[in-house]
């Protein structure tokens, strides 16, 4: 796999890593990886502005992943409150997956909640059709509660449903 280095994203960092997140997520780039949502949604994943909003947010921090000096992932982290932390926008670089940067990834995120916001627990959500990455998460240590959130069908910043039906389902972890 290469030496990895982490880092935290400035707003530098902007246009790669908008880059490397639609790879992932959407379009004909992201089938390439197995762990896309293209098969659910159209659209973009995320956009500049969301971004820079999270990096410039004392809240939260995104994580980046270099490979041999090369972007090839991120994890973003947000301080929730009351000992809770949140893990979203886990992302690999699609030529990369399945060669465990992003448990990885997982592991930053979940030092970086515990040390930095003194998370006692990480919590995440997961479209619910994507039964495939939510065993990925359990093998992680996550487990499904029985909350679930409804997905922002018709907001098109986080892209364009091709089905009526998506929902989040909410895992959680208890971190040490």
């Amino acid at each position: 796999m290469g030496d990895v280095t982490f880092r935290a994203a400035t707003t530098a960092d902007i246009e790669t890593l908008h880059a490397l997140v639609e790879s992932a997520y959407r379009g004909a780039s992201a089938k390439v990886g197995w762990t896309h949502e293209a098969d659910l949604l159209d659209g973009q994943r995320t956009d500049a502005d969301e971004l820079s909003d999270i990096i410039n947010d004392k809240e939260q921090t995104i994580t980046l992943a270099f490979i041999d000096d090369e972007l090839a992932g991120c994890v973003n982290v947000s301080n929730r409150g009351d000992g809770r932390g949140y893990l979203g926008m886990l992302t690999v670089d699609p030529q990369r997956q399945a060669g465990g940067l992003g448990r990885q990834l997982i592991e930053v995120a979940e030092q970086g909640a515990a040390s930095g916001f003194g998370a006692r627990v990480m919590e995440m959500t997961v479209i619910a059709q994507r039964k495939e990455l939510i065993a990925y998460y359990e093998r992680r240590g996550y487990v499904l509660t029985s909350e679930t959130r409804p997905f922002p069908l018709h907001d098109p910043r986080f892209g364009d449903a091709k089905r009526d039906d998506l929902y989040f389902v909410v895992m959680e972890k208890k971190l040490s």
